[in-house]
C-alpha cells in the first residue's frame, strides 16, 4: 500500500508540474495567434518516437486543438503549428510559412513562446511556496530547544568550542534563532565573538578576523546541535530494511559505540562504513554480464542495538560505503514558526523557491568539479516517489512539488538542444546575428539533444539501477 501511495503523489505532482509547463508554452502560443495543433499530459507515443504506438488515454478536439492525456508517463507536449521538436521535423515544415505558424512570428514572440514553459514554473514554485508561508509560517530552531548543547567539528574546536558548549550569546546579544549562529554578523564580523554556557560558567569564545578561509575549506559547519532521535521512516531496500530496522525504533549503539544524539550517529555509522573497489562504468557494465562482483575492500557487518516497544534487539546491518543505512531520522525537538502575512509571505516563498535553484547549481558545481558523485546525485522516479514518502501528508507533497516545480525550470533551462534552453540559446542566436540556423540545422541539433537527454534517461533509470544492484 505504501508503494501505491508513493507512485501516486508522484504522478500527481509530476502531472501538475508538467500539465503547467505545458500550459506556459500554450498560453503564450495562444496569445501571439500561433496555432497549437496538441495538448497533452504525457505522451501518447513512445516517447521519443512520434510513430510508434500512438494512443491516448484520452483525448478531445476543442477548436483547432486535440487535448489529452498520453499512456506514456514521462513528460508532455504542446505540438506548436510550425516548429521543429520531436514531433515535426524540417521535411514536414517544407511549404511556405503560413501566418499562425511558430516559424512566421518574430524571434521575440517565439523566445517568449519557449520561455512559457519555465516561467509558468518558476511562478509554481513561488506561488506554492508563499502559500506554504502564509498558511503554516516559516519553521526555525528556537535556541531554547538546543537543550543539550552542541557537538564540534575539527574547526569548532579550533575555534574553541567544546562539545555540549550551549551558545547563549552573539557579540553579546541574547539571540531566539539558532541558525544566527552561522550569520554574516557573528561569522564575518570585527572582533566577533560568541559567549557560551560551559558547566554553568560563562565563557566568551572569539571569532578570528581571518575565518574565511577556514569556513571556505570546512567539509561541515563548525557546531551543530545535539539532538535525539528516532526513526521516522525505514526506505524499502537499503540496509536498514534488511536489517529489519523499523519506524519508531530508537537506535542505543552502533557496534559498541553509544549514539545518544544524531550527530554521533552519523559519526559510527562513517566509522564502521564498508569500503567497495571502484572500477570504471564499463568495467562495471562488464562484471555485472560476467556475473563479477565488485570486491569490497572491508565487509565488516556491524551490530545496531536497537529499543523496540521497551524491549531491546540486536541487529546485523552492512553499512554502504557513504555511512548510510536508508532512513528518515524523527528529530526529537520542537520547531518553533515565524507567522507573516500575505504580502511578507510572497517575499519568504520567493527567496525559499530561488535558493532551489541556487542549492541546483551548487550541486552541477560539485558534480563537474569531482566533489560529488554523478550516479549518487542524479535520481530518477524511485528516488521521487520515496521523497514523497509511503503516507499522504499535504505540506510534504505540496513542499516536495514546489522544489520539483523550480528543479524542472532550471532543468529545461540547460541549452540543450531539445529542452527549452537550447531552443533559447538558438533564438539568442537568431536575434543577435540576424539570421536564424537553417530548419535542418535545427533538426540534427533536436537530435543531437534527444540523443543526450535519452541517454541520461537511460542512466538514471537502467544502467544506475544496474550499478546499484551489482555493488
Amino acid at each position: 500500500m505504501e508503494g501505491l501511495i508513493m507512485a501516486g503523489q508522484m504522478l500527481l505532482g509530476l502531472s501538475i508540474l508538467v500539465g503547467l509547463h505545458e500550459f506556459g508554452h500554450f498560453a503564450a502560443a495562444k496569445y501571439f495567434k500561433i496555432r497549437v495543433d496538441k495538448f497533452y499530459i504525457f505522451f501518447d507515443f513512445l516517447f521519443p518516437l512520434p510513430g510508434v504506438m500512438n494512443f491516448a488515454l484520452f483525448k478531445k478536439k476543442i477548436g483547432e486543438t486535440e487535448y489529452g492525456l498520453g499512456w506514456f508517463p514521462l513528460g508532455g507536449y504542446v505540438a506548436i503549428h510550425g516548429m521543429i521538436d520531436e514531433t515535426q521535423d524540417a521535411d514536414s515544415l517544407a511549404a511556405e510559412p503560413q501566418p499562425n505558424e511558430f516559424r512566421s512570428k518574430p524571434a521575440w514572440q517565439r523566445l517568449i513562446v519557449m520561455l512559457g514553459g519555465i516561467i509558468m514554473n518558476v511562478i509554481t514554485g513561488i506561488v506554492i511556496f508563499s502559500l506554504l508561508t502564509f498558511k503554516y509560517g516559516e519553521s526555525y530552531l528556537p535556541v531554547t530547544e538546543v537543550r543539550y548543547g552542541v557537538d564540534v567539528s575539527e574547526l569548532g574546536k579550533k575555534l574553541g568550542f567544546q562539545r555540549g558548549d550551549k551558545i547563549v550569546k552573539i557579540n553579546g546579544q541574547p539571540f531566539t534563532d539558532f541558525e544566527d549562529i552561522y550569520g554574516v554578523e557573528a561569522l564575518l564580523g570585527t572582533d566577533a565573538y560568541y559567549t557560551v554556557d560551559r558547566s554553568g560558567q560563562l565563557v566568551d569564545v572569539p571569532v578570528p578576523n581571518n575565518l574565511m578561509d577556514d569556513l571556505t575549506d570546512a567539509k561541515e559547519r563548525f557546531v551543530t546541535p545535539l539532538v535525539a532521535f528516532t526513526i521516522e521512516q525505514v526506505y524499502a531496500g537499503t540496509p536498514a530494511a534488511k536489517a529489519g530496522l523499523q519506524a519508531n525504533d530508537k537506535i542505543l549503539k552502533v557496534g559498541s559505540q553509544p549514539v545518544p544524539f544524531f550527530s554521533d550517529l552519523q559519526k559510527a555509522l562513517r566509522v564502521n562504513a564498508n569500503k567497495v573497489e571502484h572500477p570504471s562504468l564499463l568495467q562495471r557494465f562488464l562484471n555485472w554480464i560476467r556475473g563479477v562482483k565488485p570486491k569490497r575492500l572491508t565487509s565488516n557487518t556491524t551490530t545496531l542495538l536497537v529499543e523496540r516497544a521497551g524491549k531491546q534487539l540486536t541487529l546485523p546491518v552492512l553499512i554502504d560505503e557513504d555511512g548510510k543505512i536508508g532512513f528518515k531520522p524523527k528529530l526529537l525537538i520542537k520547531e518553533g514558526a515565524r507567522n507573516y502575512n500575505f504580502v511578507q509571505s510572497v517575499g519568504v516563498g520567493t527567496k525559499q523557491a530561488f535558493a532551489v535553484i541556487t542549492t541546483q547549481i551548487a550541486g552541477f558545481k560539485k558534480i563537474f568539479s569531482g566533489e560529488a558523485s554523478l550516479s549518487k546525485s542524479l535520481g530518477g522516479p524511485v528516488e521521487i516517489a520515496q521523497q514523497y514518502g509511503g503516507q499522504w501528508d499535504w505540506l510534504r507533497f505540496w513542499t516536495l512539488t514546489g522544489m520539483l516545480s523550480m528543479v524542472l525550470a532550471f532543468m529545461n533551462l540547460l541549452p540543450i538542444p531539445a529542452l527549452d534552453g537550447g531552443h533559447v540559446i538558438f533564438l539568442l542566436y537568431e536575434m543577435i546575428a540576424g539570421r536564424k540556423p537553417s530548419d535542418r540545422f535545427l533538426e540534427n541539433a533536436q537530435k543531437v539533444g534527444m540523443v543526450l537527454i535519452l541517454s541520461l534517461m537511460a542512466y538514471v533509470l537502467i544502467i544506475k539501477q544496474i550499478i546499484n544492484a551489482i555493488g
